[in-house]
């Protein structure tokens, strides 16, 4: 039997996860020497690279000393804390990242936290010991505090602390002394994380996540829970609702470097991928047939906002995109929600019209993103935030802890805006040369807050926020104060038109554009919505003036990414979201009708 290692890398975002796992595959030699790659070599989607984050876990395998160690990368943001939740399952320790500046952050903490409930041993590595002003000891005393204040065990509190730099690819028990490479990380992992478990038994699995191959359809990988499967083998399936399903096993798999490779039969406390199971969902059990017993489910954190989605149904509906009708919107929803465990969709009294429930506007906005690639086209609503009843009737909504680190000069306005937002401040200590602040805030108190604290920093603060409860409805929070500029008639845009319209707000597009009626084109600098005229052409005369024919200066439009668009639209817009355009519109993009359902809104 060889010796296994199951390992899950935490970490708050930007801590420097993906960049250890490249690291490690590098220091295990899994390349060629002649090979090239590039770096992150886990983040494969384009949205990751584009990005800079992780958005799906990452399995990879490699061999150190006669022992395999799988690795797992998970992502920081707690908008895919579902991801997180789910993996965790896989594994029998944790290497948990933390900043040798920033310290535990608010997603160290839920990470941190779900980990220490499974019981699994952890392993804290102090990164970017590099930087300029880091403070490892300080870090590793907050990091113990944290442990303890969460409930660790003594076992769990006897953690084993490594410092390093995961960018220059060296690690060491002691920051002062720098080495070549990052074995001793390996060899910390294997002498303190415990050998997978072997449980005989008949075979149980559970299965934690689902690869799609065109071949053999879906793929089931799991952690072998008990017991050895085999190729060819009889097994039942225990779905959610109690129904039992008798399948075969046609292929195992098990992770072997970056890739899969093929299996006879895999015993417990490894990780495969098992081909010929249909019809199944993330936390069913595949079991012997003889004894079917199921493992608990996997609980998942409940969503906090929703989003209306509907088909495209703007004069400018199907020139783009391939994927238009509702079949289509509807096929592609509930197919994502078969791997987005967090991820909730339910259909409305409209044949056109689903409800999507996640985690926060980032979660939802990578999905907006990802269909929009594939050649799909929609239309969103604006995020509403998910209120439930308490005992006694009351209304609750959910809070989040908001930190943000920024400059001195800066705080008070931070401030400020947090409280608008109905935030109340809770901690304000120096962090280096920083102001660190922690808030208790409302999730609907957040929705657009990062657009306006980045432009009151000029881009200087640091921004996290994690869901916490909830608690008791803080009251109205004002929402935009600026109207629409909506566009009058529909056609090409005329740099004469925005020129003269320029003193009434600023604009969304540029000359040249088309646009139709009832399309937001900009923000009028006062509190109603008014309709502009942009096909305004030139009299053209045979006269001269002096000094009329002065250069037109047009400001250039303001360009917003599709998480802005999202928090800036308003309860009675849509925003249009085709491959290569993002547009904000009217709900009603006739004037007539538009009066007619503000009135009627008025009197309900």
């Amino acid at each position: 039997m060889q010796s296994i290692r199951n390992i899950a890398i935490i970490a708050h975002v930007d801590h420097g996860k993906t960049t250890l796992v490249d690291k490690i595959i590098h220091a295990s030699k899994l390349f060629r020497d002649n090979q090239e790659f590039g770096d992150l070599i886990l983040d494969n989607n384009d949205l990751e690279r584009e990005r800079g984050i992780t958005i799906v876990s990452k399995n990879v395998s490699v061999r150190y000393k006669g022992v395999k160690i799988n690795i797992i990368d998970t992502p920081g943001h707690s908008d895919f804390g579902g991801e997180v939740e789910r993996v965790l399952k896989l594994a029998d320790g944790v290497c948990l990242l933390v900043d040798a500046f920033e310290g535990p952050m608010p997603q160290t903490r839920f990470v941190l936290g779900k980990a220490i409930d499974l019981g699994l041993k952890p392993i804290v590595i102090i990164n970017k010991v590099d930087k300029e002003n880091c403070r490892p000891d300080e870090v590793h005393e907050q990091v113990f505090d944290l442990m303890f204040n969460l409930g660790a065990t003594e076992d769990q509190l006897d953690f084993q602390t490594l410092y390093g730099s995961s960018k220059q690819g060296w690690m060491s028990t002691d920051w002062k002394r720098k080495t070549e490479d990052i074995t001793e990380l390996l060899d910390v992992i294997i002498d303190n994380i415990p050998a997978a478990p072997i449980n005989e038994g008949p075979a149980q699995m559970q299965i934690t996540s689902l690869d799609y191959s065109s071949f053999v359809g879906r793929i089931a990988i799991g952690r072998v829970h008990r017991g050895t499967f085999k190729e060819g083998q009889q097994v039942a399936l225990m779905k959610s609702d109690g129904t039992v399903k008798k399948m075969k096993i046609k292929e195992l798999q098990t992770f072997e470097g970056l890739g899969r490779a093929k299996a006879d039969e895999v015993s417990s406390g490894e990780i495969c991928a098992m081909m010929g199971i249909d019809d199944f969902e993330i936390g069913d059990t595949i079991s012997d047939v003889e004894v079917q017993e199921a493992l608990p489910r996997i609980s998942i954190d409940e969503p906090t906002m929703n989003m209306l989605f509907t088909i495209n149904n703007s004069p400018f509906f199907g020139k783009e995109g391939k994927f238009v009708t509702s079949r289509h919107l509807r096929d592609r929803l509930f197919k994502e929600t078969e791997k987005n465990l967090a991820l909730r969709v339910v259909t409305t009294d409209s044949e056109d019209k689903f409800l999507v429930f996640g985690r926060g506007i980032l979660h939802l906005s990578v999905l907006i993103e990802t269909m929009r690639r594939e050649g799909y086209e929609l239309q969103v609503g604006q995020p509403q935030v998910i209120f439930k009843e308490g005992e006694n009737g009351e209304r609750l909504e959910p809070i989040e802890t908001l930190v943000v680190d920024v400059p001195d000069e800066s705080a008070g306005k931070v401030i400020e805006l947090a409280t608008q937002g109905k935030g109340e401040l809770l901690i304000m200590e120096p962090k280096g040369d920083l102001q660190h602040l922690e808030f208790n805030i409302p999730s609907r108190g957040l929705i657009g807050m990062r657009s306006k604290v980045l432009t009151a920093t000029f881009g200087e603060a640091i921004m996290a926020h994690r869901f916490k409860a909830y608690e008791p409805y803080k009251g109205p929070i004002p929402g935009r104060i600026n109207g629409s500029l909506i566009s009058m008639n529909s056609g090409s845009v005329t740099a004469y038109a925005v020129d003269k319209l320029q003193d009434r707000g600023v604009f969304f597009i540029d000359p040249g554009e088309e646009v139709y009626a009832g399309m937001v084109v900009g923000e009028h600098n006062r509190q109603n919505d008014i309709e502009v005229n942009l096909q305004n052409a030139k009299q053209l005369t045979n006269m001269r003036a002096s000094g009329t024919d002065t250069n037109v200066k047009i400001a250039p439009k303001i360009q917003f990414s599709l998480e802005e668009s999202m928090e800036y639209i308003q309860k009675d817009e849509y925003l249009e979201v085709t491959p290569q355009s993002i547009r904000m519109r009217k709900i009603y993009l006739d004037p007539s009708v538009r009066k007619r359902m503000e009135q009627k809104m008025e009197m309900a």
